[in-house]
This record gives structure tokens, sequence and C-alpha cells, in this order.
């Protein structure tokens, strides 16, 4: 007998049959919430099919904030996290349930003064929804992924094993294999394009970590039940910029720099040196939609007319450098006889740039300010899902949102830039771009007009995808896989028919019935 009971109640189960894809169709045969690792084994362990049986399939879930359809179930049981909320601080480290949602996880650690710099932008996201995709947010620039701050998982496999991993402690074999049990897990030789994020598949590498295939594995492997984080001090303080730029070009010369000072202040430690963390943009689409809905208007930011990209910068101070004059040193930043700063350095450059005039610069003591900034740039896609959401209720039902996520080495940037503006415009596409430009890492969003628009959307994303591999770049950098067609061409396109096929075949030493989040990542066959 079950000592975890399948709820089945209709209005409990409606809750769980969509994700933030708006996947439709979603269906689900019942809902598991355990609130231990030990329950979290006995739900799988326990209902394994009887010899003969069907397999029973499982979704894990976590808050469903997947722009994949990866937490939609079709027909799964879905074994939800959200019950699996502890919280253990000790010094430098945390270990957290996988339920527990990441501005709840920041909160806890703010309390010493620490935080956990890697956190996609969405923070109602739970913790092992951030392990199992390998989530990456603004600041991956300076921090890197989650995948760095991990320090070790529990995790529990199909047919109930649990495994406690600490990283350091299993690596791959010389001949790129793992034991696990009377499992043998073949590592394939596979290189992955070297960019600083990537969530295309399973992480494979020589003589790579145990707990780092785990990590961007969707649920497909096993269930995230617990993280252990490696955590940072907050930083002493920081401030954010909002920079109109006349065009994009200008604005990715301005990003080079400040990415070369930044990298420049990490390797000397120069306490005045400038030390960006993150910067986002919006291209002259976005800006548009957010004009077109008054959201510049409503927060007070005034953009020039002639503005066609804006950068969104934060800049971190070292202890030395906040605990200055931080407004005396915006106002005498052209001073010729002004302290040197890192914020008069910042100045600076954007004036040699020419848009100094057109900054705003939100000091750390400002939150308001620095809040407006970051209703902006959310501001972008959510008007771009409302006006797919419109189109899809007014034009056509078949209408949905049409958008890649993809990233390249900087120094390529530009050019991927300028090729995928030539694919979208040869179609005639209506086409917004935003992203964290300083990872080389970018969101084109198509507004579709008709349905072709979206068979139209997907061919270009499907050609942007192949340039962008032979770029050196990664065609699907932090959202995952998921269930999305089109992310599963984009995968097969960068690691062809033999790398998907030794993957699969990993994920069949590790769950031999497939009853771990089928159709995620690879077409159900």
């Amino acid at each position: 007998m079950l000592a975890i009971t399948i709820e089945t109640d209709p209005d409990l189960i409606t809750r769980f049959l969509k994700d933030a894809a708006h996947y439709p169709g979603g269906r689900a045969a019942g809902v598991l919430r355990p609130r231990t690792v030990d329950e979290v084994s006995i739900c799988l362990r326990h209902s394994a099919p009887h010899k003969g049986a069907p397999s029973r399939h499982f979704l894990p879930v976590g808050a469903q904030s997947s722009l994949t359809g990866g937490a939609t179930p079709f027909g799964d049981i879905v074994l939800s996290t959200e019950r699996l909320t502890g919280i253990e601080i000790e010094g430098d480290r945390v270990r957290v349930g996988a339920g527990v949602p990441l501005q709840v996880l920041q909160d806890a650690l703010a309390k010493d003064g620490r935080w956990l710099p890697p956190v996609p932008t969405y923070l109602g996201a739970f913790a092992g929804g951030a392990v199992a995709t390998c989530a990456a947010g603004a600041a991956t620039f300076k921090y890197g992924t989650v995948r760095e701050w991990v320090e070790g998982i529990t995790v529990v496999l199909a047919g109930g094993d649990v495994l406690e991993l600490t990283r350091g402690a299993i690596t791959a074999s010389e001949e790129g294999t793992f034991e696990i049990g009377h499992r043998i897990v073949r590592i394939p030789s596979i290189r992955m394009p070297d960019v600083p994020k990537r969530s295309a598949g399973y992480f494979l590498a020589p003589k790579m970590d145990l707990v780092d295939l785990f990590i961007g594995s969707e649920g497909t492997l096993g269930v995230i039940a617990e993280a252990v984080f490696r955590t940072a001090a907050v930083p002493a303080a920081t401030c954010r910029a909002l920079v109109p730029v006349p065009d994009e070009q200008a604005g990715i010369r301005i990003v080079g720099e400040l990415r070369a000072a930044a990298q420049h202040t990490w390797r000397s430690g120069d306490p005045i040196g400038i030390d960006v963390a993150a910067i986002e943009h919006i291209d002259s689409r976005s800006i548009a939609i957010v004009r077109e809905d008054g959201v510049d208007r409503k927060l007070d930011i005034a953009l020039p007319t002639c503005t066609g990209v804006v950068l969104l910068i934060e800049i971190e101070l070292s202890r030395e450098a906040a605990g200055g004059n931080l407004w005396s040193q915006l106002e005498s930043a052209r001073d010729a006889g002004a302290a040197d700063s890192p914020l008069r350095r910042f100045c600076t450059l954007l004036d040699r740039h020419g848009v100094l005039d057109d900054a705003e610069i939100a000091l750390p003591q400002d939150r308001a300010r620095a809040s407006a900034f970051a209703e902006l740039r959310e501001a972008v896609p959510a008007g771009v899902n409302r006006r797919v959401a419109l189109a899809q209720q007014a034009i056509d039902p078949r209408i949905s949102k049409t958008a890649a996520d993809m990233i390249v080495p900087f120094d390529r940037f530009a050019g991927m830039m300028t090729t995928c503006r030539r694919l979208f415009a040869e179609r005639d596409l209506d086409l917004a771009v935003w992203g964290h430009i300083s990872d080389g890492n970018v969101h084109p969003n198509v507004i579709p007009r008709s349905a072709r628009d979206v068979e139209k959307g997907q061919e270009a994303i499907l050609a942007l995808g192949a340039e962008v591999i032979a770029m050196g770049g990664c065609p699907l950098a932090e959202h995952g896989v998921g269930r999305n067609p089109i992310k599963q061409a984009l995968l097969r396109q960068l690691y062809g028919t033999a790398g998907i096929d030794a993957m699969r075949a990993i994920k069949l030493s590790l769950d031999p019935t497939g009853s771990l989040a089928p159709g995620v990542i690879f077409p159900t066959q």
C-alpha cells in the first residue's frame, strides 16, 4: 500500500495542467506531493509497475515557470516538489529543499548578509527547478550559472534509489563511465559549445562530475529533491544605470568596453575599477512596445526619440568605493581634477561614446528608481506575450509564442545580431529582441499577425540556430528544451542524430522504463 497518496481531486489537478509556456492539452493522471526525500523515494519505488503492467509516467515539477512546456503534463502523474521546503544555512553553504522559491531562499540568506548570485529573473521559480534546468540570470557575466554554485544534490532515481552527491566525490572514469549501483552510465565524447551558459540536453565532458550530469537534465534522469548551494556575501553596494543608445552597433561597442573594464577589475583586484555584474538590453521594437503600453510614462522614464537600444547596467561597488560620496562623484564626473572612482570611470566611458547626457544612474539608496528600471525591462516580454494572446483570440487560435534563446561568444555577437535581423526581415516578421547582452545571449520574439507568421518565425529560428552553431554558439542558452518541438529540433542541429542517441542511452541506463518526464528534451518514441 502506498504511503503517499496519489491525489485525484479535479481542482488540484487543474492547478498543474499548464506551465508558463501555456502549452495546450495538459492532462494528468493525478498528483503526488511528498514532504521529504524518503517520501519522494516511496512515490517512485512503490509506484513502479508490476511485471507485465504498463509503466507509470511521472513528471517532476516545481513552480511550473518553464517556458518550454517541460512542466506541462500529458497524462503523467505530476510529482510536485512544492512541499519540500527545508532551508539549512551553515556558513557559506545552504541546503535547500527543491520546493523553496528562490525569493524565499534569498530572503533567508539576506539575514546573514549573503545571497545566491546566479538566480534567474523570475524569483518565484523553485530551487529544484533552477538546478534541473541549469538556470541562469542577468548576472551570468560575473557569477556564472547555477551549475557553478551547486556543491551537492540529493536526487531520487526512477525506481526510488536515492543518491546523495557531493561535488568532487564522484567523477567519470578514464573510459568515460559512471558506476551507479548496478547501473553503468557511459558518457559519450561530445563537444559542447564554449559559451557562458548552455541549457541544451545533458552536460557531457571528460572526467566530469556526476553532480553535473543531473544539473540541467530537466527531470528526465532523476528528481532533484534537495540541493546544497555555495553562497556569496552581498555586495557592499550596487548602482544601476539606464543608458539610451542611438543604435544597436553603438550599444554593442559600449558593452564590449564595459566587459573589458570589468574583467580587468576582477583580474587586478582594483577597488575603484568598474565592476559590472550584468548588462541587459532592449531593442527599438521593444522600446516601441513600452511606449505603446504607456509603461515609460507610468515609470517616468523619458527616452530620447532617437533611441535604438536601452542598456540596463548593474555596477557593484567595493566597500572602499561605496564609502565615498557617490552623488558628488556623479556631479563632478566631468571635472578634470575630480577624484578617481568607479562611477567617474563609468561616466567617462559613457561620455566618450556620447551617451552620458541621456543616461540615468540610480545610486544604491534609490531602490524605487532601480525597481522602475527593472519594471521597464520586464514590461517588454509582458507586452509581447499580451500581444500574442490577443492575436490568438482575435485572429487565429493557432497563433502561439514564437521565440528563441541563443548565445554566442561575445566577439561574435554583432555578427549574430546582423544575421538575426536579416533572417527575420527576409520573412517580413515583426521582431522584438531583448536579453542579456553582457553574456552574448538574446531572446528574439516574433509578434505574430497570423498563423503563417508563427510558421515563418519557426523557420527563422531554425535558420538562426544553424548560424549560431557555426559561430561556436549555442541555440539553447538558458530556458532548456522541454517539450518544445523547435527547441528539440535545435538540440538535434547542435549535436546531430548520433549525439541525441547517445543522450537517450544515458537516460535509458538510469531510467530503463522511461518513467520520468517522457517527451521532455527528446520526442517520445
